[in-house]
């Protein structure tokens, strides 16, 4: 279920920055505000954007302040968009203290990536469009000035395809979702387009997530596979291969989405085609 593409962003909307997951430096996330506000943005960071938990260092403060900073942003009827500071860990910890049926009522910008992926799977659940690019407190944002311009181009004009490399051939028509394998929480809707990626993940470390999703039926309804970056993490080449090759459904690879530089900003909970063949995707939204 879908309510359509994400919506676009004009000059002088209002967008509010977040930190559901790790804590941001200050001074990368100062950077990407100033960069933000270049594009005739109005940026307000959440109170809570810049805590750090007290006992957990790798937490940007606590999971029930981390889940109010979302759902504050999200219902404040003045603002346009949401936009995570960084990864890092800890959206898992709160995704379920959000009253997502409250959120599902309102289409507004979303965007993060890495540790934000089970947030993108509940927007999904709910019917919501998101985009899955750089986020405002990293250096993928504030010094990668290629990720940053496709991001831009995505948010204040949309995205109507990208292009990867053909592995597997064919073509599937399904609804975009997925995001970093390493934290994929919940199963895909029946006959989705799977995007997956990741970073500093071995070969073998690789092997062991997608046997694990194998084994537990996690790709048997899936109607097609687009794989992005794998960023230090050897060559994953074999692997994928190997382990994905027999699912029979269309794959492209190397779209370089993800933790790479240059990355594509790329919606989630669109209708998406896929050639396996040419490696185009190609959004029907």
């Amino acid at each position: 279920m879908t309510s359509g593409p994400p919506p676009l962003l004009r000059p002088g909307d209002l967008v509010t920055v977040v930190s559901p997951a790790g804590p941001c430096p200050p001074d990368l996330l100062d950077a990407g505000v100033a960069r933000l506000r270049e594009w005739g943005l109005d940026v307000r960071v959440d109170a809570h954007a810049l805590d750090t938990h007290p006992a957990l260092g790798y937490l940007a403060g606590h999971d029930a302040d981390r889940a109010r900073a979302v759902e504050r942003a999200w219902l404040d009827p003045a603002t346009a968009g949401v936009l995570c500071a960084r990864g890092g860990y800890g959206s898992l910890r709160m995704v379920d203290l959000v009253d997502w049926t409250a959120l599902a009522r309102h289409r507004k910008v979303f965007v993060g990536s890495s540790d934000t992926t089970v947030l993108h799977e509940r927007f999904q659940a709910h019917g919501l469009a998101t985009w899955f690019g750089p986020m405002v407190g990293t250096r993928a944002f504030v010094e990668d000035a290629e990720a940053r311009e496709r991001l831009r181009a995505a948010l204040f004009g949309g995205v109507t395809s990208y292009r990867g490399v053909g592995m597997a051939p064919g073509v599937a028509r399904g609804t975009a979702v997925g995001g970093t394998l390493s934290l994929l929480d919940a199963p895909p809707p029946p006959g989705a387009i799977v995007l997956l990626e990741d970073v500093d993940e071995d070969p073998y470390r690789l092997d062991r997530m997608l046997t694990g999703l194998l084994r537990a039926g996690w790709f048997d309804r899936v109607a097609g596979l687009v794989l992005g970056s794998w960023t230090r993490c050897g060559d994953p080449t074999a692997v994928l291969a190997d382990r994905l090759g027999g699912l029979g459904v269309p794959i492209v690879a190397d779209a370089r989405f993800g933790h790479c530089e240059g990355q594509l900003t790329v919606p989630l909970g669109v209708p998406v085609r896929i050639d396996g063949g040419t490696g185009e995707v190609t959004v029907d939204a």
